[in-house]
């Protein structure tokens, strides 16, 4: 059972990019799916979560409004739409599997292996 994050790479500020996470296992109506990221020098922080069952969606204030994530059940999937990227959203991504919502990486289980995200100003 592993966690396979992907769409990392550079983008200029302002532009756009749409991170991916596939899960191998099958995941529970319960489960909560999240992006935390890091970077250099920084500790692990909060993006976003998702309910799985609900689809309710849980944003840290510096993303809202720009960031959307969202879930496809069938290819048990979760995404991170990145919109209005500023040069402060440069970081190590990591998508994450929790039995509930949490905001701190000690809430979540299961870790993918991260995906570098690179906003240039």
């Amino acid at each position: 059972v592993q966690l396979q994050a992907s769409g990392g790479g550079l983008v200029q500020a302002g532009g756009s990019l749409r991170l991916s996470c596939a899960y191998s296992g099958r995941i529970f109506s319960s489960a909560v799916m999240a992006w935390f990221r890091q970077a250099p020098g920084k500790e692990r922080e909060f993006v976003a979560a998702i309910r799985w069952g609900r689809r309710s969606t849980y944003y840290a204030n510096a993303v809202k409004g720009r960031f959307t994530i969202s879930g496809d059940h069938a290819e048990n999937t979760v995404y991170l739409q990145m919109n209005s990227t500023k040069p402060e959203d440069t970081a190590v991504y990591y998508c994450t599997k929790g039995a509930g919502l949490g905001y701190a990486p000690a809430d979540y289980n299961y870790w993918g292996q991260g995906t570098q995200v690179t906003v240039s100003s």
